[in-house]
């Protein structure tokens, strides 16, 4: 099943996307659960389906504004470094014994075909793309297992963790905190429709070059592990985002750096969820 937060005669919804429509979620349903956050919260999928499904009448995706899928999420965690990456000579890898995380804002994600803000002043010398797996997090826990960590996932979306270099040297959170920097989308698959996360595929195209490839299975730290390392830390709640780490790629490993310009648009896409679209720049 996809899920949809978009907006609708500058009305804020949620609804099912299926067939290029999006089934919105009833009046009387949305009154008890506001958001999909809610949904989720409350463990009312499977109502919310059939609620939008029997109750409404469709819109035309083409007539909404997708959001991010939980546009309110009460964490975004980032997970860093999670793919090998190729190293100068001159440079020791790093030795990996834990993820390392840190916090993203809800301000710095636009949705599915939004233009990406273009930081001001020197930080748009720096301005760079991450193409990520994103979980959701659906049952709420504390401490998980890793045995038991998928049954806390409750879909799956496409996450561009944007980052201006330059400021990541100030701190890592200034770095990766440029408001409207980076997207989420376009939608949420259910997990049951994923039956191996494993096998999930990460491309990243820029102006439609292949710019990042790669599958779940070559992350150092697997989904599982990073729910339970992160639950170990600070309770998950409903509705939680976990941004899974960005494979070898990006505009700042290339040579030279290949940085973010107004115009550019970025196609990232995960097999079995879709695909977020973004340009650059309002231009």
């Amino acid at each position: 099943m996809k899920t949809a937060s978009f907006q609708h005669n500058s009305k804020i919804g949620y609804g099912l996307v299926d067939n290029e429509q999006v089934f919105p979620a009833s009046w009387a349903f949305r009154n008890l659960y506001p958001s999909l956050r809610d949904v989720l919260h409350a463990n009312m999928l499977a109502e919310f389906q059939c609620d939008a499904v029997a109750l409404n009448q469709p819109l035309d995706l083409s007539d909404v504004i997708l959001l991010p899928p939980i546009p309110n999420p009460g964490k975004i965690i980032c997970v860093g470094i999670n793919y090998k990456k190729i190293y100068p000579l001159d440079i020791t890898p790093p030795v990996m014994n834990y993820p390392i995380i840190f916090g993203k804002e809800r301000e710095t994600l636009v949705g599915h075909k939004h233009p990406l803000h273009i930081p001001t002043g020197f930080a748009a010398d720096s301005f760079d793309y991450e193409g990520e797996i994103a979980v959701i997090i659906g049952k709420q826990g504390q401490h998980i297992s890793e045995k038991t960590a998928l049954n806390h996932v409750a879909g799956y979306t496409v996450l561009n963790d944007g980052s201006v270099r330059e400021w990541q040297k100030h701190s890592i959170h200034a770095g990766k905190n440029f408001a409207g920097s980076g997207a989420c989308g376009p939608w949420m698959i259910t997990a049951d429709e994923i039956k191996n996360p494993e096998k999930m595929e990460l491309t990243t195209r820029l102006n439609g070059q292949i710019v990042q490839n790669a599958k779940a299975n070559e992350m150092i730290f697997n989904i599982s592990k990073q729910i339970a390392y992160i639950s170990s830390i600070l309770p998950l709640a409903s509705g939680d985002i976990i941004a899974t780490g960005s494979p070898e790629g990006t505009g700042g490993s290339q040579k030279p750096p290949r940085f973010l310009i107004a115009g550019d648009v970025l196609d990232i896409s995960v097999s079995q969820v879709g695909t977020l679209t973004n340009k650059v720049g309002a231009g």
